[in-house]
C-alpha cells in the first residue's frame, strides 16, 4: 500500500509539474498561422527567423506601429511593465515595501507626471504612432489566450493597459543614467571636508593634452543622499561608435560601427526587428516599451550613438525662508511647488509623502528619513524639462533620407545629450551631439553650490546650431568612445572632466593603420581586447624591485606579455588584480569609507601618482614613509601571493575568464531558489574597462573581477549594401525563461559572431488579422 500510495504521489507530482511546465509554455508567442487582432485595420505579416527575429510588413503605418507593440508585447511584456512602474515610482504596489523607497525617489523626480504633459507637445503623427503602439501592446494583453510571462504568474496580478505615457517614461529614466553626475558632486562635497582641495582633483586627473578631443555641505546629508539613490537611476555611462567615408573603405561606401554600453541585466535591452510600411522601412535596435527605432538604418541612411557625458546635471543648496514653507531667492522668499503622492504598497498600508520643488527642481533630500532641515538639496537636470521632445527626433530620424533632414530631427532631441554618428548610402558621414545643455552663469558643475543666491544658476541652453558637429571631415574618420568631444577653445562648457580616451585611441590607431577597411574589419576591431592601460603599467615592473620566486615569474611572464586581456591567459588575471590592489592601497587611507567609490581603476590618477612620486603612496597609518616603487611592488607580490591562494600555485593554469564572467541578472528570479539558475546568465569574457570589448568589471570579495557592465548591442552598417548589416545581442531576442531564444545569442556574443536581421530559410511567418 505505502509503495503504491508512493508511486501515485510520484505521478501527481510529475503530472503537476508536467501541467506547469505546459502552462507556462503557454506564455509564449504564436509565431505562425493566424491570429484576430481586435484594432488592427489590414492584415500584417510577421516574420521571424531562426534567432527569433520579427520582420513587420504591415499596409499603413498605424499597422506596423500597431504590430510592433504586439511583438514586443510577445517577447518582453515584463521588461516593458517593469520599466514604466519603475519610471512611475510604482514598484511597490506589486514588490512590496523593499520597493518604497525607490518609488518615493522616482515620484519626487515626477518622471511620469512629465511624460503626460511631453505627450501633450508631440506632433499628431507622433501621437498617432504612440497610440497606435499602444492599441497593440493591449491587444496582445487582452486577446492572448495562453498564460501571462512567468513573472506575473509569481507576483499574482495582471499587467494594466499600455498608455502612449508609458512609452516616453523609459525615455525620461534613460536621461537620468546617462547623465547622472551629480551624484559625484555630493562625493566631491564629502572629499572636500577630507582633503585639501588640490589633492582632491587629482582623483579626477585632466584630461591630457592631444589625446582625441562652493559652499560647505553638511557631511550626514551628502552621505545619506549618495545612499538613498535608487539603483535604477544611477550612471551607467558608456560606448563605442565609428564611421569610415567611402575613401577608407573597400567598396567605396561608408561603414559605421556601434556598441552601446550599459549594465547588464537578463534580458539585455535591446529587441532587433524591422518594420516596413509605406514611407517607412527601418532595421535594428528597439527598446521594448518605446515603438521607435533608437539605433539602426532606413535603408538609405545609419547611426550610431554613444553617451556623451555632458554635465546636465547640478545640485543647488537651498536656504530656508523666514515663513514656513518658503526658500530663498534672489527675489526674496517663494513658496515651495508641492503635490502630495499615495504609494500604493502590496501587503502594507499605503505611503504617503509631500513632494517640494524649488525654481531650481525637485527637493531630492527630502526622500531621506525624517527629511533634512539643515540641508535641502533640489535637482535642476535637463531631463525634468517637461517639454522634451526625443520621442519625436527619434520618429524623424527612422524617417530622414539626408544628413540635412537627419539634423534637422536631431533639433528635437532634448535629453539626455548623446553623441550621433551618421552615415548615408550617398557617401556623406557626419557627427553631432544634440540634447539640452545648461548654460550657466557661473561655475563648472563639480560641486552642490548655492541656490538662494542666484550666481550659479542656469541661464539657457547651449544653441543647438552651436553644439558640436562635423560632416564630411578631410580625414574620412569619426571616433567616438565617450571621449571628449570638443577642443579647450571650445566657447561653451559640456563637462568639466570627461572619460579616459584609451578605448578611442585604440579605435583611430587600428582604424589609421591600413588605407582601406570592409565590414569583417569593423567587426574585429568591436572585438579587440588589447588593452593600452595594462600596457602601459606593465612597463612599470622593469623599475620595481620585485620579491618572491612566484612573484618574480610573474613579473618575468608580464614582461613578454602582449598585452591582450584574453580570457584564456593568466596575464591579464595577473595585472588587473595588481593595478586594483595597488589603486586601493593608495586611495583607501586618505579616502576611509569612501574608498568604495573609487573601486573602478582610475588609470590617469594612478599614472599621475606614479610618476610624480606623489605622497599619496605613503600610508598615514603606518609609522614609516613609503615611496611608490615600494607600495607598487609590495603591491604585486601581495597579489601573487592572493592568486596563488585562489588559483593553485601553478601559474600556467591561472584565466581571466575564471573571475572574469559576465553575469546577466533577472531583477525577479534572481531572488527565488532554483529559478536563479535559470533565469541567470553568466559566462566567461575577454576584456577590461579599457579595450574595445568593453570588459568593465567591479564588485567585492571573489566577486570583485565580475563583468557587469559593456557591450549589449553590436552592430555594424555596410552603406553599400545596407542589408548585409550584422547585429548581435548579448542574450537573446526573447525575456520569457521558457523560450528557446532567452539566451541563444549568449555564446554568439561573446565569441564575436554575428547575424543579419533579415529572414532566412525555415523563417515562421504568423498573419495578423483585423477582428470582422
Amino acid at each position: 500500500m505505502l509503495r503504491r500510495l508512493a508511486l501515485i504521489s510520484v505521478i501527481g507530482l510529475g503530472a503537476v509539474v508536467l501541467g506547469g511546465l505546459g502552462y507556462v509554455r503557454s506564455s509564449l508567442p504564436q509565431t505562425d498561422g493566424h491570429l484576430r487582432a481586435p484594432g488592427l485595420i489590414r492584415p500584417v505579416t510577421i516574420t521571424r527567423d531562426d534567432w527569433g527575429i520579427p520582420r513587420i510588413v504591415a499596409e499603413s503605418e498605424a499597422d506596423a506601429y500597431f504590430a510592433l507593440g504586439w511583438v514586443h508585447a510577445q517577447d518582453r511584456l515584463w521588461q516593458m511593465e517593469m520599466q514604466r512602474r519603475t519610471g512611475a515610482g510604482r514598484l511597490a504596489e506589486v514588490l512590496g515595501t523593499d520597493a518604497v523607497e525607490t518609488d518615493k525617489f522616482l515620484r519626487t523626480l515626477g518622471l511620469y507626471r512629465l511624460a503626460e504633459i511631453a505627450m501633450q507637445m508631440l506632433r499628431p503623427e507622433v501621437k498617432a504612432a504612440l497610440q497606435a503602439y499602444a492599441a497593440g501592446v493591449n491587444s496582445w494583453i487582452e486577446h492572448h489566450e495562453g498564460a501571462l510571462p512567468p513573472e506575473f504568474l509569481l507576483l499574482g496580478y495582471a499587467p494594466e493597459p499600455w498608455r502612449p505615457a508609458d512609452s516616453l517614461v523609459w525615455g525620461r529614466l534613460m536621461g537620468l543614467q546617462l547623465a547622472g553626475n551629480w551624484r559625484e558632486e555630493l562625493l566631491r562635497a564629502r572629499l572636500l571636508q577630507r582633503m585639501p582641495a588640490k589633492k582632491m582633483e587629482q582623483l579626477w586627473a585632466p584630461y591630457p593634452p592631444g589625446a582625441p578631443s562652493t559652499v560647505a555641505l553638511d557631511d550626514a546629508t551628502a552621505s545619506a543622499m549618495l545612499a538613498a539613490t535608487p539603483e535604477i537611476v544611477r550612471p551607467r555611462l558608456a560606448s563605442n561608435a565609428w564611421v569610415l567615408a567611402g575613401s577608407r573603405t573597400e567598396s567605396g561606401k561608408p561603414l559605421l560601427a556601434n556598441d552601446p554600453h550599459l549594465g547588464f541585466e537578463a534580458p539585455v535591452l535591446w529587441y532587433l526587428v524591422t518594420v516596413t510600411a509605406p514611407g517607412l522601412t527601418m532595421t535594428g535596435a528597439t527598446v521594448p516599451g518605446v515603438p521607435f527605432h533608437l539605433l539602426g538604418h532606413n535603408g538609405r541612411i545609419a547611426w550610431g550613438i554613444t553617451t556623451t557625458h555632458g554635465d546636465l546635471m547640478d545640485l543647488f543648496i537651498e536656504k530656508p525662508g523666514p515663513e514656513p514653507g518658503t526658500y530663498l531667492t534672489p527675489q526674496g522668499a517663494q513658496a515651495f511647488d508641492r503635490r502630495e503622492e499615495v504609494i500604493v504598497v502590496k501587503d502594507a498600508e499605503p505611503v504617503r509623502i509631500t513632494v517640494r520643488a524649488t525654481r531650481h527642481g525637485p527637493v531630492i533630500s527630502d526622500v531621506l528619513p525624517g527629511g533634512n532641515q539643515s540641508d535641502w538639496l533640489a535637482l535642476a537636470s535637463a531631463t525634468l524639462e517637461p517639454d522634451d521632445r526625443t520621442a519625436q527626433a527619434f520618429y524623424l530620424m527612422n524617417r530622414a533620407n539626408n544628413w540635412h533632414q537627419f539634423v534637422d530631427a536631431l533639433a528635437d532631441f532634448h535629453s539626455p545629450q548623446q553623441n550621433v554618428m551618421y552615415a548615408d548610402s550617398g557617401g556623406a558621414i557626419g557627427f553631432y551631439a544634440p540634447g539640452r545643455v545648461p548654460i550657466r552663469r557661473t561655475g563648472d558643475g563639480l560641486l552642490p553650490r548655492p541656490g538662494w543666491t542666484g550666481e550659479y544658476d542656469w541661464i539657457g541652453w547651449i544653441p543647438f546650431a552651436e553644439l558640436p558637429q562635423a560632416a564630411d571631415p578631410p580625414t574620412g574618420l569619426l571616433v567616438n568612445a565617450n571621449n571628449q568631444i570638443v577642443p579647450r577653445s571650445y566657447p561653451y562648457l559640456i563637462a568639466a572632466h570627461w572619460p579616459e580616451p584609451h578605448r578611442a585611441e585604440r579605435i583611430t590607431s587600428v582604424l589609421t593603420a591600413q588605407a582601406k577597411h570592409d565590414l569583417a574589419d569593423m567587426q574585429r576591431l568591436q572585438q579587440d581586447t588589447l588593452s593600452p592601460v595594462a600596457l602601459h603599467f606593465k612597463g612599470l615592473l622593469t623599475t620595481l624591485e620585485i620579491n618572491g620566486k612566484l612573484a618574480q615569474a610573474a613579473a618575468v611572464r608580464l614582461r613578454a606579455w602582449d598585452g591582450r586581456i584574453d580570457r584564456q591567459r593568466p596575464e591579464p588575471l595577473i595585472v588587473e588584480a595588481w593595478l586594483t590592489r595597488l589603486q586601493r592601497m593608495i586611495v583607501e587611507d586618505d579616502l576611509g569609507e569612501l574608498a568604495g567609490s573609487f573601486a573602478l581603476l582610475r588609470p590617469l590618477f594612478l599614472d599621475q601618482v606614479l610618476s610624480d612620486a606623489s605622497d599619496w603612496c605613503d600610508d598615514a597609518r603606518t609609522d614609516v614613509t613609503e615611496d611608490c616603487a615600494t607600495t607598487a611592488a609590495r603591491a604585486f607580490t601581495a597579489t601573487i601571493d592572493d592568486l596563488a591562494a585562489r588559483h593553485g600555485a601553478d601559474m600556467s593554469r591561472w584565466q581571466w575568464g575564471e573571475p572574469h564572467t559576465a553575469v546577466f541578472e533577472h531583477p525577479v528570479f534572481t531572488h527565488v531558489p532554483l529559478l536563479d539558475r535559470i533565469a541567470n546568465l553568466t559566462i566567461a569574457t575577454d576584456g577590461d574597462d579599457f579595450t574595445v570589448n568593453r570588459g568593465t568589471y567591479g564588485g567585492r570579495g571573489d566577486e570583485r573581477f565580475t563583468h557587469f557592465h559593456g557591450a549589449g548591442l553590436r552592430a555594424v552598417y555596410d552603406l553599400g549594401d545596407l542589408a548585409n548589416s550584422r547585429f548581435m545581442l548579448a542574450t537573446g531576442q526573447s525575456g520569457n525563461i521558457a523560450s528557446p531564444h532567452y539566451a541563444d545569442m549568449l555564446e554568439p556574443w561573446r565569441d564575436g559572431a554575428y547575424v543579419p536581421v533579415t529572414p532566412v530559410a525555415g523563417s515562421r511567418t504568423l498573419v495578423l488579422e483585423p477582428s470582422p
